[in-house]
């Protein structure tokens, strides 16, 4: 690995690390917040999983979570959102290649030779992580849009593997929208079946486990009825008995400034869940 930036911020220091990832066949980038108690003992981490387009540098830049980190003594690890380099398949459209790996193991060809974000993120990621960083095995996971599905989808597919999950405008039913359709598609085939293992709402319905999820929308959000339909989250949550925190907020959009306004509370939600495990 190699430290590629470092900057002071609130005590702590935020770093960007690039590294070869064997899980992706390329180089890859994430950003890691070490808060100033990770300089006395190892902290647990939050994991954040950002949307189409994004990078790490969207989270660490834009959120303003490095402040609340700092107070929670939690670590921050802000993933790219996709396999990136000039021998990764690509797309010209924004909602599909570099910048758009929906978080899934591609099947299909030219996809599958690099396109396996599920793997990276809830394996390879970690294990560098925690041992290369003062971290714990306490771990906790977040994320916008894309990145909320990524983070639902984690959940309900690693059970037990994050102690708790939060999203902000989390794309809840891919199979039933058209970027997660598109998506779909290109990565997993044409036959529908196979698309049930990615899909948040079909994974509630045959959980076998009890989760919790905490999920912010704003009502002002212009993909709220296209593309998000937190309404199938909840019905599928309720009809699994699962426990589901939806929260909708009037004249809040899809952008970072909705992320900003309410990222300290979804901070506090996951320390408080992570000391639990203490």
């Amino acid at each position: 690995m190699e430290r590629i930036e470092q900057h002071a911020c609130f005590g702590g220091s935020q770093e960007v690390w690039k590294h070869s990832s064997a899980v992706l066949g390329c180089e890859m980038r994430f950003a890691v917040y070490l808060p100033p108690q990770s300089r006395l003992e190892a902290r647990p981490v939050l994991y954040w999983l950002g949307g189409l387009t994004s990078s790490e540098q969207n989270f660490i830049t834009k959120s303003g979570a490095q402040r609340y980190a700092a107070e929670h003594g939690l670590i921050l690890v802000a993933a790219d959102s996709s396999p990136r380099g000039a021998g990764v398949a690509d797309d010209p459209a924004y909602d599909l290649g570099q910048g758009a790996g929906f978080y899934l193991n591609a099947t299909e060809e030219p996809w599958a030779a690099h396109y396996r974000m599920f793997d990276y993120v809830t394996a390879e990621l970690p294990a560098l992580v925690e041992s290369h960083f003062p971290a714990t095995d306490a771990r906790s996971i977040a994320g916008h849009s894309m990145g909320g599905h990524g983070a639902l989808i984690a959940t309900l597919k690693r059970p037990g593997f994050y102690t708790s999950t939060s999203a902000f405008a989390p794309i809840v039913a891919p199979s039933q929208v058209p970027w997660g359709q598109k998506a779909f598609t290109a990565y997993l085939g044409t036959d529908a079946k196979n698309w049930a293992a990615w899909d948040a709402c079909a994974l509630l319905a045959s959980a076998a486990d009890k989760v919790r999820l905490f999920v912010d929308q704003g009502e002002a959000d212009e993909f709220l009825e296209t593309q998000l339909k937190p309404h199938l989250l909840h019905e599928a949550a309720k009809a699994g008995g699962h426990d589901l925190m939806l929260r909708t907020h009037p004249h809040y959009d899809h952008s970072y400034y909705f992320i900003t306004s309410f990222i300290a509370e979804h901070i506090a939600y996951h320390a408080a869940a992570l000391s639990s495990e203490r």
